[in-house]
């Protein structure tokens, strides 16, 4: 009798011996998942040792290891080096950011819309492509990469913010998370392991989770991921790609320095790594300091770079432009074709329109400066709390000391009439002994009104010191 098979034995995960029936892999797989899905496994549990899960129920040790595996790929469950295998954040919940609906309920510091209500020029400039001649050639079905000269548009926002590229090398898409699905679907298959920051976007966790591929986090510091770290997962997990926001990092709003993006780059050659830069703040910073090299330029194009201008320009034209290496071209295309629905070229042209006619600079150069102010206003009523905020940044990342779920302060917050993101949403396996909130300083319609919700949430802070 193996030592372990017997019914009082401890164990987190305790499957029911007499419900299993062969392939006994696949029911423990859908056990062990629906444990998981129901609550009844929490995020954070540590699961038994292989070894003790295949004694207990008399089987093969490989078939133990083959359901681990099945729930690593569904992104149900993680394994640490030296520590053992967890159930991963939010694998029975969905944390998607969504845009909200409009709504008086509640002031909102939680999406990031990016000043919506500045729409005059955009509107002109919808006015300018009716009245073009040719406004009949955008509703034909032509050019899935874009109109050719719709791409030279992109490439010459995109030289601004430290792109070097042309237009063969570009494609536009309906906005960043479509761009970033095709990438990864287009570039990884399910079960490829990719490096990531602790935190990162929550939407592309939750891509992630779709495509099966196991997001492995990367420890960093205040410049952002640390080098040897990379290396020392790239060794240990066989990493096949990373993913970064180097410029003011959704949710941290840390930006790399140039040595690090250096010292990156070094290990993602090292390794033959993918990588795929998702930008959406450089533009922010262009005209007040001098932007820092991309890390598509420092590896000479050999990389997916992707830039949104839903956050800079409109919220509402979902455009994104791609730029990518020869390496990457025939595979991106063939993916763009097959699995994105056409962007509006009616929508890329209006973007276009703006970019050609210098609109675009004026509408970035007014959200730079009212994000630079709301950013001062939120260092002043946070003083207090916190003497760490980003000087322009469409969000700040708040320290928060509390024990409780995620969930819990999220709803505490949205009946007292604010919504703020918590930072487990963002937590790629869970927060690291540090909570926080990530708050928007571009999405509450007006001045009075995001002072408003952030006097309501420090006063919420004063009155829970948890």
């Amino acid at each position: 009798m193996p030592v372990n098979s017997f019914d009082s034995y401890p164990l987190t995960w305790k499957p029911e011996k007499e419900k299993l029936k062969p392939p006994y892999y696949k029911s423990l797989a859908e056990d062990l998942e629906g444990k998981i899905r129901s609550g009844l496994l929490q995020a954070g549990t540590k699961l038994p040792p292989q070894r003790e899960i295949a004694d207990y129920l008399d089987l093969n040790y490989t078939t133990i290891t083959r359901v681990y595996e099945i729930c690593k790929k569904k992104g149900l469950i993680y394994g640490t080096q030296g520590k053992g295998t967890f159930v991963s954040p939010h694998s029975a919940e969905d944390i998607t950011i969504m845009s909200p609906s409009a709504s008086n309920e509640y002031i909102e510091l939680g999406d990031i819309n990016g000043f919506s209500q500045y729409s005059g020029l955009v509107e002109q400039a919808t006015q300018a492509v009716i009245q073009k001649g040719y406004l009949k050639n955008l509703y034909e079905y032509s050019y899935p990469a874009g109109h050719p000269h719709q791409l030279a548009a992109g490439v010459r926002w995109m030289e601004q913010l430290g792109i070097h590229t042309d237009f063969e090398h570009t494609a536009i898409f309906a906005g960043a998370q479509n761009a970033l699905t095709v990438a990864f679907l287009s570039l990884f298959s399910p079960g490829d392991k990719i490096a990531t920051d602790e935190y990162t976007y929550s939407n592309f966790i939750e891509l992630a989770k779709l495509l099966n591929l196991v997001l492995i986090p990367v420890k960093g510091d205040e410049k952002g991921m640390l080098p040897e770290e990379l290396q020392k997962n790239c060794m240990i997990n066989r990493i096949k790609g990373i993913y970064l926001i180097p410029t003011c990092a959704n949710p941290t709003t840390i930006t790399i320095p140039l040595k690090r993006r250096e010292e990156l780059a070094a290990i993602i050659r090292k390794n033959n790594l993918i990588l795929v830069e998702d930008d959406i703040s450089t533009w922010l910073i262009a005209e007040d300091r001098k932007v820092l090299p991309s890390m598509f330029d420092i590896l000479g194009g050999q990389s997916i770079y992707i830039c949104g201008m839903t956050k800079s320009l409109c919220p509402g034209l979902r455009i994104a432009y791609m730029a990518f290496g020869e390496q990457f071209k025939d595979i991106i295309l063939h993916g763009l074709s097959n699995v994105n629905i056409k962007t509006s070229s009616f929508d890329a042209e209006i973007i276009t329109e703006l970019i050609l006619n210098a609109n675009a600079y004026k509408i970035a150069a007014k959200k730079r400066l009212w994000t630079k102010q709301n950013c001062l206003l939120y260092a002043k009523i946070f003083q207090d709390f916190t003497d760490k905020y980003e000087e322009i940044s469409y969000y700040q990342w708040l320290p928060l000391n509390t024990s409780k779920a995620f969930r819990e302060v999220e709803n505490d917050l949205l009946n007292k009439g604010v919504r703020v993101y918590h930072s487990e949403r963002f937590a790629v396996t869970g927060n690291a002994g540090q909570n926080f909130l990530r708050i928007s300083m571009c999405s509450a319609e007006s001045t009075k009104k995001l002072e408003r919700g952030l006097y309501i949430l420090k006063d919420y802070l004063k009155a829970n010191p948890f």
